[in-house]
């Protein structure tokens, strides 16, 4: 579903992330784990267009992406959930979700029912704008607006970042059933229980680099994850 082979990304000519090979199939969760500041949004903002990359070779659904913006990206079908939710505040919910339909269509579109079976609170507060929802709600709407494009691959930067242990579940639950549903997720996480509970394989990423890769089982005998990540 999706494949990177050698890509590197960063900005101007500094090159953060370097060399980076990994896949992630359709029903499939993968972890990318890592510390802060080691080029996981750097990663994840190179793959929908939002950095520059160095070369390389970026694959979804078997079109290469390489030297294509960002809306291309997104109409073939990459999301992304940005770290720190990154929605807008001083529009309504509604807009903020018809917003996502953009990734997908040429003008906004309805919002599509499924966000609302993801998270039917939504639906409760779809005037209200972004900026008076709680922190946990913030994340749901950033989550529906990605949903709301259609994606077939999601990207996930740090979604569990900041929230109670209750919507911490919520989004695991849904993270299951977007999985079940055929969807391929690339989870960016430092919250390591968390992130083994939901994904069957991963990535380590330090200093731009992947220095291991594996089942979720043999990534926590590596050393970053060791020293960096455990609790």
């Amino acid at each position: 579903m999706l494949t990177l082979e050698n890509a590197s990304f960063g900005y101007g000519t500094i090159k953060i992330c370097h060399d980076i090979s990994l896949n992630v199939q359709a029903g499939e969760v993968v972890c990318l784990l890592g510390r802060n500041g080691m080029g996981k949004t750097t990663l994840l903002e190179g793959l929908v267009g939002l950095n520059k990359q160095f070369g390389g070779r970026i694959v979804c659904s078997g079109i290469d992406l390489l030297g294509k913006p960002a809306h291309a990206r997104a109409r073939q079908g990459i999301g992304l959930v940005p770290q720190g939710r990154r929605i807008f505040p001083d529009i309504s919910v509604r807009d903020n979700l018809r917003l996502g339909t953009l990734a997908h269509y040429a003008q906004c579109q309805p919002v599509p029912e499924t966000v609302f079976e993801c998270f039917p609170i939504l639906a409760d507060h779809l005037n209200q704008k972004g900026n008076t929802l709680s922190g946990g709600e913030q994340q749901m709407l950033a989550i529906g607006r990605a949903l709301a494009g259609s994606p077939k691959v999601l990207l996930m930067d740090e979604p569990s970042e900041g929230l109670a242990p209750l919507i911490v579940d919520t989004i695991g639950e849904l993270i299951v059933r977007l999985k079940d549903r055929g969807l391929a997720i690339l989870l960016a996480e430092q919250n390591l229980s968390f992130a083994l509970a939901m994904a069957s394989r991963g990535y380590v990423l330090e200093k731009g680099q992947i220095v291991d890769s594996g089942d979720v089982t043999s990534l926590q005998s590596h050393q970053v994850v060791r020293d960096y990540l455990m609790v």
